[in-house]
């Protein structure tokens, strides 16, 4: 399940922005998911929830945000949203199309709560 490597990742990003911040209390991080990453939303967040379990990010929360496959037709420019595995263009109907997005893997942003003390603030030396 490679998706306890990527929940991993996700929290040692955490970590290092809120050292940024002067340890600032994390409270929420976003994550972008394309429908062709091969990753599972689903597992992505039992996984992250698992490692944060009993630590002091237990209350961490993680918000998914799901990047549906995107195509560029090559005759009008346009973009649009694949659906139903239909990938000609709506607006021309051009079948001369290529996938331009879906297959995002992207840390979106991280919220901190600067009035409230943090782990690295409160942590005995």
């Amino acid at each position: 399940m490679h998706e306890l490597g990527i929940a991993n990742a996700v929290l040692e990003a955490v970590k290092a922005e809120a050292a940024r911040h002067g340890g600032a209390n994390p409270v929420k991080v976003g994550v972008r998911v394309g429908e062709l990453s091969g990753i599972d939303p689903d597992a992505l967040r039992f996984s992250f929830e698992a490692i944060v379990h009993g630590t002091e990010l237990q209350n961490l929360q993680l918000d998914i945000e799901l990047c549906p496959r995107r195509h560029g037709c090559s005759d009008c420019g346009g973009t649009f949203v694949v659906r139903d595995y239909d990938a000609r263009c709506p607006g021309c109907h051009s079948a001369a199309t290529e996938c331009v997005g879906g297959s995002e893997l992207e840390l979106a942003y991280v919220e901190v709560d600067d009035n409230e003390p943090s782990f690295a603030r409160t942590q005995s030396p």
